[in-house]
């Protein structure tokens, strides 16, 4: 059994780092807030103080925080994983955030003798607590081959694409898809329902044939239902977006569809908050038809 470490135990990193406790391993917990600690120590985990403390006692130690500048903090900040990790340790990134800043990243602990990966995750919620996620990974080949096992842990679709960073291209582009989509469903759920069909008839119309996916399944019965309590949080797909299209800037390509849908979710999060379900983008475009889905 292995000596490991999870920083960041919110609705994601909990559930992972609890199938990590049960398969046996030892596993050191942090989070800013108490409650994820809490949990995962009376379920035998080890509380520690900082995610210097979670480097220092684990031969890897796992990211899963909100976005860019949270994994900068837990790495290089005060007390930051770099600051403890020993050399030889691995440190594996699973948040979703920009592949630019993941390279950089990568660069600065490789310099230090801490090798990384970048593994972000798809399957949301319930991926996480069912140990189903798909998990694209960028690193070392070798490293990837020591990790491959607690991965198998958390989830079922594990994929080594690339080297550094390109573990977090491949998630901008799963959103890229999974954003267009939610826009692609809402406006097709609100065609129907404005010309006067039943629109959850015309989703069951549309299952099982070239335009099923698993958000006309869920999200498209979300819209109907009226179901925005948050799943996947809208402001997480900004980010995700955003970080496609700052990723497209830096290599000097144009996303002419993900940024027309960008600006959509940016007005249903004017509209509403982030912490809404990112389904929720159908009401934007409700008000543009002056009519409901229902």
């Amino acid at each position: 059994m292995a000596t490991l470490g999870f920083i960041g135990l919110g609705i994601m990193g909990r559930p992972m780092a609890g199938h990590l406790l049960r398969a046996g391993h030892t596993v050191h917990v942090y989070d800013l807030l108490p409650e994820g600690v809490q949990a995962l120590a009376a379920q035998g985990a080890v509380a520690c103080t900082s995610p210097g403390d979670v480097a220092r006692q684990s031969d890897v130690t796992f990211l899963m925080v909100p976005d860019s500048p949270d994994v900068e903090a837990a790495l290089f900040g005060p007390e930051g994983v770099a600051a403890g990790a020993p050399k030889g340790s691995i440190v594996v990134d699973m948040s979703s955030i920009s592949p630019v800043a993941e390279r950089g990243f990568a660069g600065r602990l490789r310099a230090q003798g801490v090798e990384m990966l970048d593994a972000p995750v798809s399957g949301g919620p319930a991926g996480a607590e069912q140990a189903t996620l798909s998990i694209m990974c960028g690193g070392d080949e070798r490293v990837f081959a020591k990790v491959r096992p607690y991965f198998e842990c958390m989830g079922k679709n594990i994929n080594l694409v690339g080297g550094n960073g390109d573990g977090q291209v491949v998630k901008v582009a799963n959103q890229i898809i999974v954003g267009i989509t939610v826009a692609a469903v809402s406006e097709a759920l609100l065609l129907a329902s404005k010309a006067g069909v039943d629109p959850e008839r015309a989703r069951q119309a549309l299952l099982g044939g070239a335009a099923d996916s698993r958000i006309l399944q869920l999200h498209g019965q979300r819209m109907i239902k009226r179901d925005f309590r948050p799943g996947f949080r809208l402001k997480h797909q900004q980010k995700d977006l955003n970080n496609a299209l700052v990723t497209a800037r830096s290599i000097a390509m144009a996303l002419p569809v993900t940024a027309a849908v960008q600006e959509l979710f940016n007005g249903a999060a004017a509209e509403h908050g982030g912490d809404i379900d990112h389904s929720a983008l159908v009401t934007t475009l409700e008000r543009l038809a002056k009519h409901t889905v229902a």
